[in-house]
């Protein structure tokens, strides 16, 4: 998939997400690198190149980069840090190389698995959010909570909360959803994020929560003139390929109009 396929409307705010950056070693045994962040999405399609590029043709387009995600290889991704204090001078400086080499405006926190309790969670990244942004490396952060993690990420957020810009909850890993139920679980975590800005979510390739043809739109548009959308976030681009990109579409005609 290249980001030239993805249809980019250019009256809302559109960020893509590279999935992922780990801190793990990129070889045939992935192990733990104690924040040294390496890159693991296709850089065939998604190098510097390709992405100055895109975000020249569109100046309404930031690229994020998320860290951490569900597995590596065959194995399950862990947030394992020997020490607060290294894991941040690790991640600092080997982030900061990949987002000035690859053109990127901010990072997504989406660890699932964790081998550190919620307060070293939260100090830990916390703290990176913190020095990316003073130094101007980047201008924005997001998180991507889901329930049963809720509790290092709701840690996170109590300490650091006003350096996260957007929650990207993941409604999606909920069981089967209907719209009343979608949209009560959307206002629990807008409680439990109170003052941040949450994003509506769906798989386009499968998944749980709320799907499109059962009444996705029709919550977001309910939540959006309650004034509670703060978005929508869509996973993942190369399934929603499969289907033209129908959703991304309609998406960002419902946000810009």
């Amino acid at each position: 998939m290249k980001l030239s396929d993805v249809p980019i409307n250019s009256k809302v705010e559109f960020h893509f997400i590279l999935a992922f950056a780990i801190d793990y070693t990129d070889d045939n045994h992935p192990s733990p690198t104690n924040g040294k962040f390496n890159v693991f999405w296709e850089t065939n399609h998604l190098g510097p190149g390709q992405i100055g590029s895109f975000k020249g043709s569109n100046s309404n387009v930031k690229i994020a980069v998320s860290l951490g995600g569900d597995s590596v290889g065959s194995d399950k991704a862990f947030f394992a840090p020997k020490s607060k204090t290294s894991w941040v001078q690790n991640a600092v400086s080997s982030l900061t190389y990949m987002i000035n080499k690859y053109h990127i405006d901010g990072i997504d926190i989406d660890y699932e698995h964790f081998k550190a309790s919620p307060e070293m969670f939260a100090e830990c990244i916390g703290q990176l959010i913190t020095i990316l942004k003073k130094c101007g490396t980047i201008s924005f952060a997001s998180i991507a909570p889901y329930e049963e993690i809720n509790s290092h990420y709701l840690a996170l957020w109590r300490k650091y909360g006003h350096v996260i810009d957007y929650v990207n909850f993941q409604f999606y890993a909920y069981d089967k959803l209907s719209v009343s139920h979608f949209i009560s679980n959307f206002k629990k975590q807008a409680s439990n994020y109170e003052g941040g800005q949450l994003l509506a979510s769906f798989e386009s390739g499968g998944g749980g929560g709320l799907k499109p043809a059962n009444g996705f739109f029709e919550a977001c548009n309910e939540l959006k003139d309650e004034g509670k959308l703060g978005g929508i976030f869509i996973w993942c681009a190369e399934e929603s390929k499969n289907k033209g990109f129908q959703y991304e579409k309609k998406s960002q005609d419902l946000l810009a109009a």
